[in-house]
C-alpha cells in the first residue's frame, strides 16, 4: 500500500508524463479447460484501501496529462452554460386540477418540482417563456434541497397520487441506485412518518391513496418484490404481494393511466408476463394475464372498461397489438396484424383514442386509432428526427402531447389535437447565443457491413464541411439490447460542431433502429456484427470524404464501451482516438460470475460461457479485456464510476491497466468518479464539466485548434 500511497502524492505535486503502474497479483481461473491469468483482479475489490489509493493516483495522472487543455475545458463549459437557458420552466402539463410542471433556476444544479392550479376556463398550458415561477406556484419537492451538501443526488420515483394529495418520491445521495422512498402530504407541506429504505425505481398508488406499491432488490440489484405499504403504517408491517425467483427476471410496477389497475410486469430480456390487481382493492390478489412462454414478450394497456390491449411478439417478431377481455383475461383478438419492418414499441390508451409508438425505416413514429375512427400516422418533414409520447397522464383527453427532436432541431413539445388535426408547438428548448439551424446540415448514409448488409449513419455539420477529409469527426455507437441512438439535440455537441467537426452516429446491429431483427442479429453468437458494423460505418465517413482516420475519434457508453474497447483491439488503425464512459470491457469475467449484480440476466444477451464452451470461446475472442495486444493503440480515454452499480468501477481500471502492461507506448487515461454511479455527474453544472473535459480531449486528440 506504501507505494500506491507515494504514487498519489507523486501524481498530485508534479506534471510529469509517467503514469501509475498498477502492481500484479497474478489470479488463475479456468473454464472449459482453459487457464487463464488475471493479474488485476485485485482492483475489483472496493473497500481495500490499496484500490482507492490506486484510482486516486490515476485521477490525478490524468488531470496532469491533460492540465494544458485546462483553458479549452473552462471555454467549452462556458459556451455550454452560455447557450443553455438556466432559469426556465418545463411545459406543464395537465392532471386533474393542477398543472404540474419543472423549473430550474440560475446557479442551481438540480430541478424543482411544482405544480399550480389550474384556472377556471384554462384549457392550454399557462406560458413559460421567461422562466419565472408561475403566479399561485406550489413547491412540491426541491431536488437542490433533497441534496444538500451531497455530492450526489437523483430520483427514482417521483409519484403524486390519484386524489393529488400526496407525492412519494424516493432518494439517492450515494449514485449506487439503492433509493429510500418517503411521502410528502401536499395539503400541509409535511414529509411524514413513512419511509422506506433500499428500494428500486418506481411506485404504484391505490385509487384511494390509502396505499402504495413499491420495489425491492436482491444481492444482485436486481428488482424482484412487490411490497404494498399501508400509509401511516410502519415500514415493518409492509407485506410482500409478489416475489419473482427466477433471477433471470426483473420486476416493475405502474398505475394504469385509467388509475383502473396496478400493473406488475415481470420480464427478462426475451420473455415476459404481467399480472394486475384492481386499484380500488390493493389487498386483492394479483391476477395474470398470461403465463410465461420462453422468447414471448407482452406488455398491456388498460383499454375502456372491458379490455386490455396486448403488445405482443407471439409469431411476430416485430410485434402485433391484440386485445382480451378484462374479466377474464383469455384469448388474444387482433387490432393490428403483425407487419414484418413495422416494430411496434407501445402502446397507450386513453378514453378516446389509442396512441400505438413504432418504428420503421430506421426511424420512429406515431399512429393513432381513433375510436370509430380510421388509424392514421403523424407526419413530420425532416429526414431525420426522434418523435414519442411525452407526459400523457390524463386519461379522458382529446389531445396528445408529444416531444421531438432532430441533430438540428432542438427538443419540441407539441400538443395534437385528435378533433382539428392541428399540431400546435408549445415550447421549444431554448439555445440561446444565435443558434440558428439552418447554419447546420443533417444526413443519413448508410455503410457496407462485410456481409453485405447496409448500416445507416446519422450525421450532423456545420452547412459546407468540406468533403476532403480534412474535417475532424466523432463517431458514436451502442448496439446492444435493443437500444436505438435515434436523432437527439444536443447543446453541449455544439461546441465541437461549431470547431468544424462532424459528429455520426453509427446505427449498428444489436440496437433496436431498424427493427426486432437488427437487435437478433447483433447479439449472442452474431455479438461481432455490433464491432464489424461500427468499423464499416467509420471506413465509409473515411472513404466518403467526411473524415480521416488521424482526425476521427470514436465514443460509446456502457455496453457501447464494450464496443469501443472491441474497436480498439480489432481496428486500431480507423480512429485517432477512443472515449470509453463506464465501458462494459470485462465482459467475460463478469458473466463468469453469477454472483455480480445483473449477470444471470445479461446471460440471454451475451450468452452463457458457464454452461457453453462454444459462447465461453466466442465472447473471449471479443472481449476487450481478454484481446489487448502488443500494437499501436489510439489514445484512449477511459471513465468509471466507483458506485456504479451496472458496469462496476473496475471494468474500465483493469483494461486500462492491461493495456498500459502489455502496450507501453500507448497514451492511455483513466477517470473515476468517486462519488457517483452509472450515470456520472447528477448535477447539471457538474455534468457540464465532465462533458467539456471529455470534448476538450477529443479536439486534442483530433488536432483541432484549442481556441
Amino acid at each position: 500500500m506504501t507505494v500506491i500511497l507515494w504514487l498519489v502524492a507523486w501524481c498530485t505535486m508534479t506534471t510529469q508524463a509517467t503514469p501509475p503502474t498498477a502492481k500484479r497479483i497474478p489470479t488463475e481461473r479456468s473454464h472449459h479447460g482453459d487457464a487463464v491469468v488475471d493479474e488485476y483482479a485485485w482492483l475489483a475489490e472496493k473497500n481495500d484501501p490499496d484500490t482507492i489509493a490506486y484510482l486516486k493516483a490515476e485521477n490525478s495522472f490524468t488531470e496532469a496529462r491533460t492540465a494544458d487543455q485546462a483553458d479549452l475545458r473552462e471555454t467549452i463549459f462556458n459556451e455550454i452554460k452560455a447557450r443553455t437557458k438556466e432559469t426556465d420552466l418545463s411545459v406543464p402539463v395537465r392532471k386533474g386540477a393542477y398543472w404540474y410542471y419543472t423549473r430550474t433556476v440560475e446557479g442551481q444544479q438540480y430541478g424543482i418540482h411544482c405544480r399550480r392550479a389550474v384556472a377556471e376556463g384554462e384549457v392550454a398550458p399557462p406560458p413559460t417563456d421567461d422562466g419565472s415561477p408561475l403566479d399561485g406556484e406550489i413547491v412540491l419537492l426541491d431536488g437542490n434541497v433533497e441534496a444538500g451538501d451531497s455530492e450526489f443526488f437523483a430520483l427514482g420515483t417521483f409519484d403524486v397520487s390519484p386524489d393529488g394529495n400526496l407525492v412519494a418520491y424516493s432518494v439517492d445521495l450515494a449514485g449506487d441506485e439503492r433509493f429510500t422512498l418517503r411521502v410528502k402530504d401536499l395539503r400541509t407541506g409535511v414529509v411524514l412518518a413513512d419511509e422506506v429504505r433500499n428500494v428500486f425505481y418506481g411506485s404504484a398508488w391505490s385509487a384511494d391513496a390509502s396505499t402504495l406499491f413499491y420495489l425491492t432488490v436482491d444481492e444482485a440489484w436486481r428488482p424482484h418484490q412487490v411490497w404494498r405499504h399501508t400509509i401511516g403504517a410502519p415500514a415493518a408491517d409492509d407485506v410482500m404481494v409478489l416475489a419473482e425467483t427466477d433471477e433471470r427476471f426483473f420486476v416493475g410496477i405502474e398505475l394504469s393511466r385509467s388509475e383502473a389497475f396496478l400493473l406488475i410486469d415481470i420480464h427478462s430480456k426475451v420473455t415476459s408476463e404481467v399480472h394486475v390487481i384492481p386499484a380500488s382493492q390493493p389487498t386483492q390478489a394479483p391476477r395474470l394475464i398470461a403465463p410465461r412462454r420462453q422468447g414471448v414478450e407482452y406488455q398491456v394497456e388498460h383499454d375502456g372498461i372491458d379490455r386490455f390491449l396486448v403488445l405482443h411478439n407471439d409469431g411476430a417478431e416485430d410485434f402485433a397489438l391484440a386485445w382480451t377481455p378484462v374479466d377474464p383475461p383469455g384469448q388474444w383478438h387482433d387490432v393490428i396484424a403483425h407487419s414484418p419492418g413495422t416494430r411496434l414499441l407501445g402502446v397507450d390508451a386513453f378514453s378516446g383514442h389509442v396512441v400505438v409508438s413504432l418504428r420503421r425505416e430506421g426511424l420512429t413514429g406515431l399512429r393513432v386509432l381513433p375510436a370509430g375512427g380510421e388509424p392514421f400516422d403523424l407526419v413530420f418533414q425532416e429526414p431525420l428526427y426522434s418523435v414519442g409520447l411525452h407526459a400523457n397522464p390524463e386519461y379522458d383527453t382529446s389531445s396528445i402531447r408529444l416531444r421531438y427532436a432532430s441533430l438540428v432541431t432542438p427538443d419540441s413539445v407539441y400538443d395534437y389535437d385528435l378533433h382539428t388535426g392541428e399540431m400546435v408547438l408549445r415550447k421549444q428548448k431554448p439555445v440561446l447565443g444565435g443558434f440558428d439551424p439552418e447554419h447546420y446540415e443533417q444526413h443519413r448514409e448508410w455503410a457496407q457491413a462485410p456481409d453485405g448488409t447496409r448500416v445507416p449513419i446519422s450525421i450532423v455539420s456545420r452547412r459546407g464541411t468540406p468533403r476532403d477529409g480534412s474535417a475532424p469527426a466523432v463517431i458514436y455507437g451502442y448496439g446492444s439490447y435493443e437500444a436505438s441512438m435515434d436523432p437527439w439535440f444536443s447543446i453541449a455537441r455544439l461546441s465541437l460542431v461549431d470547431r468544424g467537426f462532424v459528429f455520426a452516429v453509427a446505427h449498428v446491429r444489436g440496437g433496436g433502429e431498424m427493427g426486432r431483427r437488427w437487435y437478433e442479429d447483433g447479439k449472442l453468437l452474431a455479438k461481432m456484427n455490433t464491432f464489424t458494423d461500427f468499423v464499416a460505418c467509420a471506413d465509409h465517413l473515411v472513404k466518403t470524404g467526411w473524415t480521416s482516420p488521424e482526425r476521427l475519434v470514436a465514443r460509446g457508453g456502457s455496453a457501447g464501451g464494450l464496443l469501443m474497447g472491441a474497436v480498439a483491439n480489432q481496428a486500431a488503425q480507423a480512429f485517432e482516438g477512443i472515449v470509453a464512459e463506464v465501458p462494459f470491457v470485462d465482459v467475460l469475467n463478469t458473466v463468469l460470475d453469477p454472483s455480480l449484480p445483473l449477470t444471470v440476466t445479461e446471460w440471454e444477451e451475451w450468452g452463457n460461457p458457464l454452461e457453453s464452451a462454444d459462447v465461453y470461446g466466442y465472447i473471449k475472442s471479443y472481449a476487450p479485456y481478454e484481446n489487448v495486444a502488443p500494437i499501436a493503440y489510439p489514445a484512449i480515454l477511459a471513465l468509471g464510476s466507483l458506485n456504479d452499480t451496472r458496469v462496476l468501477f473496475h471494468e474500465p481500471a483493469k483494461w486500462i491497466a492491461r493495456l498500459r502492461a502489455v502496450a507501453p507506448d500507448g497514451d492511455f487515461l483513466l477517470k473515476t468518479e468517486m462519488g457517483a454511479g452509472h450515470g456520472g455527474p447528477s448535477g447539471r453544472y457538474d455534468a457540464w464539466k465532465e462533458e467539456a473535459f471529455i470534448a476538450a480531449w477529443i479536439i486534442s486528440q483530433a488536432g483541432v485548434s484549442a481556441s
